[in-house]
């Protein structure tokens, strides 16, 4: 499958502008307000409640204080869950962001679902390789897919080892952002849904990579629903499509980002699915990473007690 209804997400204890991940990510901008997690926080229970009215389930993890992680509420980049029952772990950029992984969250999925095994690529932090997750890739599950603009963030190597290990095809590329900056993360300058692809096809300035990106995605039956560098700013690909648990799906993005959307790339996204969208503007900006950065996707088996009867 390439939609879930399952979702985790966590909830930002110490949330703020992060300075170690801003050397690389252009997104980000410093904000002065003293009040950021706060803001954050109300962004965030917003968010749930939207995914929840419209019965989608999210499994919300309180962080903790301790040790201290600002970036905690986009758990996508240290964590991706399969529906083989495999978990694997990322090698992060930033320090402070590798002791998201370390706190006790593995052991509350236990709880509703099944982990059968662990890949850990963290290993590479030590040759200051990284891989951030569906972050870094943005993965076509049922193709076998995994989209990946490289960067600091986006080692090939790494990728070329996720790839090997979980039997996906790499698909590789270069792309910059309208200064000419590598984009940190694929996953705000495209989205693969079940049906389309949303992707800012500008940033990828060799026209052969282009052209193969966008053939890949053609060639997997993807409608392409093009978008500009202006409303990848507003993080317009950075959008994912989930399903609720009776099995309609939906796509799930900010405000900001629903409001750079045309008219017409509305109504073309709507033939697929309802767009469910919630202000993150702290979140973005501080941040430096908009709704889908804040999902990880749970594709695990249920545990048996779980299944509703």
């Amino acid at each position: 499958m390439q939609t879930t209804a399952h979702l985790l997400m966590i909830r930002p204890i110490a949330f703020g502008f992060n300075a170690e991940t801003a050397v690389n990510n252009a997104f980000q901008k410093a904000n002065s307000n003293w009040n950021v997690n706060e803001k954050a926080q109300e962004e965030f229970d917003q968010l749930v409640a939207l995914l929840r009215n419209h019965q989608i389930d999210v499994h919300v993890i309180q962080d903790q204080p301790q040790p201290y992680t600002p970036d905690s509420v986009f758990p996508n980049n240290w964590i991706s869950m399969h529906g083989d029952g495999q978990i694997v772990l990322y090698p992060m950029f930033a320090t402070n962001r590798r002791t998201e992984r370390a706190k006790g969250i593995l052991h509350q999925l236990k709880e509703q679902f099944i982990i059968y095994s662990k890949v850990d690529l963290t290993s590479y932090e030590k040759e200051q390789r990284f891989l951030e997750g569906t972050g870094s890739m943005v993965l076509d599950r049922v193709h076998q897919k995994a989209y990946a603009c490289l960067s600091a963030r986006t080692d090939e190597q790494v990728l070329l080892d996720f790839c090997g290990m979980l039997d996906f095809t790499p698909v590789i590329f270069h792309a910059t952002d309208g200064n000419g900056t590598p984009i940190y993360h694929t996953n705000v300058m495209m989205s693969v849904a079940e049906d389309y692809a949303i992707i800012a096809a500008d940033t990828i300035a060799d026209p052969t990579e282009r052209a193969q990106v966008l053939q890949s995605l053609t060639d997997t039956g993807k409608e392409i629903i093009s978008i500009s560098l202006e409303q990848m700013e507003h993080f317009a690909g950075n959008a994912l499509q989930v399903r609720n648990t009776e099995g309609q799906r939906f796509l799930v993005m900010s405000s900001a980002a629903y409001h750079s959307l045309s008219d017409a790339q509305k109504q073309r996204l709507e033939t697929y699915n309802p767009i469910l969208h919630a202000p993150l503007t702290t979140i973005e900006q501080n941040g430096g990473g908009s709704a889908r950065c804040m999902i990880a996707e749970v594709f695990l088996p249920l545990q048996p007690a779980s299944h509703p009867h």
